[in-house]
């Protein structure tokens, strides 16, 4: 790989840019927690997103969708089909997909549906240490709700497995957000830890994955690396101004809508690990 800093900030620039001129369409299927904060997100880096998860809507919308986001949150058995299904009608339309496995090993439910799901071949699979772990261990195993019990770094082998296993780019968010195609690993160093107090920034920052997919799918690593380097940027200006989580979460989407090129370049923090 041997990218320097300089040369993600440039890719990922390009990524940021493109999105902006093509405003690519992301369809969401994803947790009423996450909603509003997603749409928002994907708004500001100037994608368009659409919330829509009707089973009977899927045929028509989502194979003229740019992309599609299926989110796990707040899952039910009525929800999985239409999940299946739009994951199909995209793949099948050669639309990239982005899979978001919360709380994968919370249940025996909810990890034999995200299993179903990367059965289906997401383009790129982004969850927290301890949902990585246990969509490539197959386990479940005790959660913290949607909270990570892992770092980041402790799911590097078992991203690079799933990587291999489902030929989806994976990423770990933490502290270091780590992301692999199962050969080439890179960390995103980018962001601040009160975004953690903030929820469905994690949900948004797989939003905001899908819509720089969705603008070259060919490079689908480099996109992810993007967009999560951008999201914590953006959220390290949004601190510069904030007194706490409910005006980081205003600040964030305020930073990320009006980023410019020279912070980009000068704040990326990607590198290879």
């Amino acid at each position: 790989m041997g990218e320097s800093s300089a040369d993600w900030a440039g890719i990922a620039w390009t990524f940021l840019a493109e999105v902006r001129r093509r405003s690519p369409l992301v369809q969401c299927i994803t947790n009423f927690v996450s909603m509003d904060l997603m749409a928002n997100t994907l708004l500001a880096a100037g994608a368009s997103p659409a919330m829509l998860h009707s089973l009977q809507e899927l045929p028509d919308f989502t194979p003229n969708a740019d992309a599609l986001c299926v989110n796990v949150g707040t899952l039910t058995a009525d929800w999985l089909p239409a999940m299946k299904l739009a994951a199909e009608l995209a793949a099948s339309s050669g639309r990239p997909w982005v899979l978001d496995p919360v709380a994968a090993g919370a249940s025996g439910f909810r990890l034999n549906a995200c299993r179903e799901l990367v059965g289906l071949k997401p383009t790129v699979i982004r969850g927290n240490g301890s949902e990585i772990i246990a969509l490539a261990n197959a386990s479940v195993g005790f959660t913290k709700g949607v909270d990570s019990s892992h770092d980041s770094k402790d799911a590097v082998e078992a991203a690079k497995s799933l990587a291999q296993a489902s030929e989806a780019v994976v990423a770990v968010s933490g502290a270091v957000d780590i992301i692999t195609d199962g050969k080439r690993v890179v960390g995103a160093s980018n962001g601040v830890p009160m975004m953690q107090n903030i929820t469905a920034t994690g949900c948004s920052v797989t939003a905001l994955i899908s819509a720089f997919v969705a603008v070259d799918p060919s490079r689908a690593f480099e996109a992810t690396a993007s967009a999560l380097s951008i999201f914590g940027i953006a959220g390290e200006i949004g601190m510069e101004m904030a007194k706490g989580p409910a005006s980081l979460r205003m600040h964030l989407i305020d930073s990320l809508y009006g980023l410019e090129q020279a912070p980009v370049f000068s704040c990326v923090k990607v590198s290879s690990i």
